[in-house]
């Protein structure tokens, strides 16, 4: 039962911090417009993909999380 208590303080945490960048996520004036986001716009389309954004993001959390396990 230690095991289950543990994961869902985890749980909660990450949902906490989820749920804080949610909120603060418009303030941070570089994410989502990043060289290499791709936007297409057409009459009735647009297309949204943020590329290097993700990219980026994706090492951040790589590095935080390897810190955070040893």
């Amino acid at each position: 039962m230690t095991h289950m208590g543990r994961f869902l303080i985890i749980f909660g945490i990450v949902i906490a911090a989820v749920g804080f960048l949610l909120l603060t996520a418009p303030k941070i004036p570089w994410l989502g417009r990043l060289p290499g986001d791709i936007l297409i716009r057409k009459k009735n389309f647009t297309l949204y993909f943020p590329l290097a954004t993700s990219i980026v993001l994706s090492i951040i959390l790589t590095v935080l999380l390897n810190l955070f396990r040893k």
